[in-house]
């Protein structure tokens, strides 16, 4: 598959190109099984085409035989084409600071709460499950998401704040690996919310994603001293100076403003068991933001083979019928 020459580059091109349910089916059987249609079920390639249902049939003998090429993929048991379904997946990979789920209700013609599972749904398949560790010069810092004091109900803010600081708020801890101009590598991040800022959380998710023996540059957070065990680590003390020489964890705070500028701007609220598919959202565009939108779009789609999550896994209820209060309160960006 030769995508820089055939395939769509730009929003237009690809709703054009993708308009055509037999192309949209024909492109994505291509890139699933690019050495030839294979029965998700059974593997073998003895598989007839049924042109008019745009389906396919297993010759071997054993439960569903027929099969689409939804099958096994983020799209499976959706009613929508991969149309609607393709062009979702350009949207939300291209939109730097995201798309709402109204917003994009009103661009695929479908019902809102549709749409905020589709991006539910895209953003599962945009996670990065790497286990290539990082190395070299690299940032680690931790930042608080969740609405102001000043904003919260008396009797909510009572509930979840005491004193000051950040109780009450979500923390996200992230490490970024610098890049490098001569090379033409660009930085790279990776990003979980985590459940406190202590040392027995923050050393792991270091040690997890950083090569031991490279180098580390933190804030004064206590929590990172014990880092020195098994990096370089300097520490910037922000209540004195933001940048010393090259130590600095200026990089992770850009990747925050980015984030919070996509919570805050777009998605106005969101509720925290949903806010590690954001960050992985937000942490791929970052990544791949030297690609045009054509190229992000293509490195994304083979994240949606494979993956697989359900409404009632979504919503964390067994009755899909009991919906969430709020997600992405602000918009009314959630399921109504």
């Amino acid at each position: 598959m030769n995508a820089e020459n055939e395939y769509p580059k730009t929003l237009l091109e690809a709703v054009r190109y993708f308009s055509d349910a037999n192309v949209a089916t024909e492109f994505f059987a291509k890139m699933r099984w690019p050495e030839g249609v294979r029965c998700p079920h059974c593997g073998s390639a003895d598989v007839a085409y049924l042109a008019n249902q745009r389906r396919w049939q297993c010759k071997e003998k054993h439960p569903r035989r027929q099969f689409s090429a939804k099958v096994g993929t983020i799209f499976e048991e959706s009613p929508l084409g991969l149309d609607k379904w393709f062009v979702a997946v350009w949207c939300i990979t291209n939109a730097k600071n995201g798309i709402s789920s109204c917003e994009l209700a009103r661009a695929l013609g479908v019902t809102q709460k549709s749409a905020w599972f589709m991006l539910h749904r895209v953003r599962h398949a945009m996670h990065c499950g790497s286990f290539e560790k990082f190395a070299g010069v690299c940032e680690s810092d931790e930042t608080y998401v969740g609405g102001a004091a000043s904003n919260m109900h008396l009797s909510r803010r009572k509930a979840k704040i005491q004193g000051r600081g950040a109780m009450g708020k979500a923390i996200v801890h992230g490490v970024l690996e610098r890049g490098d101009k001569a090379k033409k590598v660009t930085s790279k991040v990776k990003a979980n919310v985590v459940g406190n800022a202590k040392r027995t959380t923050l050393v792991p998710e270091v040690r997890n994603v950083v090569q031991a023996g490279s180098t580390v540059y933190t804030d004064a957070l206590a929590s990172y001293n014990y880092l020195s065990a098994y990096y370089v680590h300097e520490v910037i003390d922000h209540a004195k100076e933001y940048v010393r020489g090259a130590v600095h964890t200026n990089g992770m705070e850009n990747f925050w403003s980015l984030l919070k500028r996509a919570i805050s701007g777009t998605y106005v609220s969101v509720d925290a068991p949903h806010l590690q598919r954001y960050v992985d959202e937000e942490a791929f565009r970052f990544n791949e933001r030297k690609l045009d939108d054509g190229q992000r779009f293509f490195v994304v789609m083979p994240g949606t083979i494979g993956r697989r999550i359900t409404y009632k896994q979504l919503i964390g209820k067994d009755d899909v019928e009991n919906l969430p209060a709020s997600d992405e309160a602000g918009n009314g960006d959630l399921p109504n």
